[in-house]
């Protein structure tokens, strides 16, 4: 059996690790544009902070990995077009510029997403850059040394994570979107408020409700960022406007959603046989609708590239869909949230209600006892628990993995109030916070 696996970042080493594994007889060859493979991107902003020193940590497989497991790894090797019909691969070395063809028995498709570029004036400035991937990162970071003024587009994680990231290495750092406040897609207001409250404080400007217009520059380098609202002064100039799926070798061969994402099944097949595919390419069955949707998150690719490998001979494990868990630690406050938002519920259409819950997290005898606030989005009449969030200077982020077995598994509010949790001084109280939502819901 011919595997062939294009992209190897999350989903694409996962899925190439299992296979190895799985499948030793089978001739497994992977296809990767860059020159290394499984790079964490979400560790991004902590290296340009200078919070990671060896860089090395952000990768968690290599080439060399691979090819101890028998893996053709082929490095700086671009797919230029995708048979499906008759399963064959152009390929072209990118160092060489040879072009060749391969054929495969499965095919596993990993090729992720890229960041969203809109084409405004002034783009091909100097000093207007991405953050994706290795190279991007060590981009940023050596022109940030000589960059003052640092203006990032685009408030979704990776923007404000490099923006806490910047001003704690002393730059002058404006934030712009178009949206009115940060974090939008991930957090109701109340928890985006606090969030933007602690950049005010650290010196941060926010441009929020802003949409960038235009670039000016001098010398061929940027200068300016210009919005319909303001002008702001940059040396350096971040895009983290989102992203989109990197899906052109397959167009018109598969099922996609409207903005090129792959549909797959619950097996990680998609609409053509013995084509499968994971990750940031794809989207995902989102629980709390049930529909399916583009959230690209590290999370979903592992899991998904795992399955893809699992399922390549025959259907033995199911995706059990995905809550977009996620976190973030913005100075002090520690924040993460699973399913949907207030806002985003009645954005889908559910017909939602919400109860919030103040409470120190551990009891006040303890030495310290930091507040959190906990916020429970669920369903009128069936009150099935649809979405969740929490803040505190406590780290109880892993909270929301707990809710996301919640939503996972369609939990009411009411059997969340007498879910059975321990208690322990140390770290919670006899009621536990998860428990209190349901009690006074």
């Amino acid at each position: 059996m011919k595997i062939a696996i294009i992209g190897c970042t999350h989903a694409g080493t996962a899925a190439t690790v299992n296979a190895a594994k799985m499948y030793p007889d089978a001739e497994i060859t992977v296809y990767e544009r860059n020159d290394n493979i499984s790079f964490l991107s979400c560790g991004i902003a902590l290296y340009v902070g200078g919070f990671i020193e060896d860089p090395q940590g952000l990768f968690y497989s290599s080439p060399k990995e691979l090819s101890n497991l028998g893996v053709k790894t082929k490095m700086e090797h671009d797919v230029l077009n995708v048979d499906t019909d008759n399963k064959t691969l152009k390929v072209r070395n990118m160092k060489s510029g040879e072009e060749f063809e391969e054929g495969y028995d499965k095919l596993i498709v990993t090729t992720g997403s890229w960041p969203i570029v809109p084409p405004f004036e002034g783009i091909d400035l100097d000093n207007i850059l991405l953050s994706k991937n290795y190279n991007h990162s060590n981009t940023i970071i050596d022109r940030a040394k000589d960059a003052k003024n640092i203006v990032v587009i685009g408030a979704g994680y990776i923007g404000v994570e490099l923006v806490e990231a910047f001003q704690l290495n002393g730059k002058n750092v404006t934030l712009v979107d178009m949206a009115d406040r940060i974090l939008n897609k991930y957090l109701d207001k109340e928890y985006t408020d606090k969030a933007e409250e602690a950049f005010k404080e650290h010196g941060v400007k926010l441009a929020l409700g802003e949409k960038v217009t235009k670039f000016e520059g001098n010398d061929g380098k940027v200068s300016k960022v210009v919005t319909d609202k303001g002008e702001y002064e940059a040396d350096l100039v971040i895009l983290c406007i989102g992203f989109k799926p990197n899906t052109d070798l397959l167009k018109g061969q598969v099922d996609m959603l409207g903005n090129g994402a792959i549909i797959v099944d619950e097996h990680m097949k998609t609409s053509k046989e013995d084509v499968f595919a994971a990750g940031d390419s794809c989207a995902v069955i989102y629980n709390p609708t049930g529909e399916h949707r583009y959230i690209p998150l590290a999370t979903n690719a592992v899991r998904m590239g795992t399955l893809a490998a699992k399922n390549l001979v025959e259907p033995t494990a199911k995706y059990m869909g995905t809550q977009g868990t996620s976190g973030i630690k913005i100075y002090n406050h520690n924040i993460s949230s699973s399913g949907l938002t207030e806002e985003a519920a009645k954005d889908a259409g559910l017909e939602v209600e919400t109860v919030t819950v103040k409470d120190n997290y551990r009891p006040e005898f303890m030495p310290t006892h930091e507040e959190a606030t906990l916020k429970v989005v669920y369903e009128k009449g069936s009150r099935r628990i649809v979405g969740a969030q929490i803040i505190s200077d406590a780290d109880l982020t892993q909270h929301m993995n707990t809710m996301s077995v919640v939503i996972q598994n369609k939990m009411t509010l009411d059997e969340l109030a007498y879910t059975d949790f321990f208690f322990q001084p140390h770290y919670n109280k006899p009621w536990n916070l998860l428990n209190l939502p349901g009690l006074q819901g």
